[in-house]
């Protein structure tokens, strides 16, 4: 595909620009829709083949691939009266806004494609979970890290769901700095440490040769610290609580959109 178009220039439509042209010479032209003008307006300046589109209809008109990616509650006025032609493929990027949805709002036969991009696609090192499967969305996201089509909506919202705990970890990590700065540790220390400590922690999750279990348990001694924090703090009713806010999640990114 040498033609992208992305209607809703915020983070991921960003990480996707970014990641696109980490490419080098081979990378497509990318038309943006002038929705988020700021960040839509660094990307044409800083690479040669992006530009900024009048309007969205622009965008579709230009482009063989179309990414939708503005916010869900934004979708029907982004999306009012576009004509979208039957040879395009448009990659649905909006949190629990299904194909059906989207097909009806677009009043298109089009394929339409869900995937789960996620920033770090901008480094080219995060796998994308796609539904369904289109050899032409696989193949783009296979050059921004990898693609991961699954069988149907139930497990694509599954995994939607998962990525729902990103920021949690986040503060968690955010906590610990706190923590730490609560008793005399300078919290600029505090701050280096932590990020230290866990980027370590990710690094260890390339080894694909591990589970997950198997690394928790290669990081853990027996009666040592950090069984004392996993079992104390980790129990058995954390976990299920945890369990019970992604069911709840899970439930709203299933449950039919109407008008909302």
């Amino acid at each position: 595909m040498k033609r992208i178009g992305i209607i809703g220039v915020g983070e991921i439509g960003r990480a996707i620009v970014d990641g696109l042209y980490d490419r080098g010479d081979d990378a497509p032209e990318v038309f943006l829709s002038p929705r988020g003008a700021r960040a839509a307006a660094e990307l044409s300046e800083r690479y040669e083949g992006v530009r900024v589109c009048p309007d969205n209809q622009a965008v579709v008109d230009r482009s063989e691939i179309v990414i939708i990616a503005v916010r869900r509650q934004d979708r029907h006025e982004a999306l009012a009266g576009l004509a979208v032609a039957d040879d395009k493929i448009v990659v649905n990027v909006m949190s629990g806004v299904g194909n059906d949805d989207l097909r009806r709002t677009l009043a298109t036969d089009a394929p339409l494609v869900r995937a789960i991009p996620l920033p770090a696609i901008r480094e080219r090192r995060s796998v994308t979970v796609t539904y369904p499967s289109h050899p032409v969305v696989d193949s783009l996201f296979e050059h921004l890290g990898g693609a991961l089509p699954v069988a149907d909506e139930t497990a694509f919202n599954v995994l939607s769901a998962v990525t729902g705990t990103l920021t949690t970890h986040y503060r968690y990590l955010a906590t610990l700095t706190s923590w730490a700065a609560g008793h005399g540790i300078a919290s600029g220390d505090a701050d280096r440490y932590v990020r230290g400590l866990f980027q370590e922690v990710g690094r260890a999750l390339g080894d694909q040769t591990r589970t997950l279990e198997q690394l928790a348990a290669n990081h853990e001694t027996p009666k040592g610290n950090n069984e004392r924090i996993r079992t104390t703090w980790f129990t058995p009713a954390n976990s299920a609580a945890l369990a019970q806010a992604l069911d709840g999640l899970l439930a709203d990114l299933t449950e039919p959109l109407h008008a909302s």
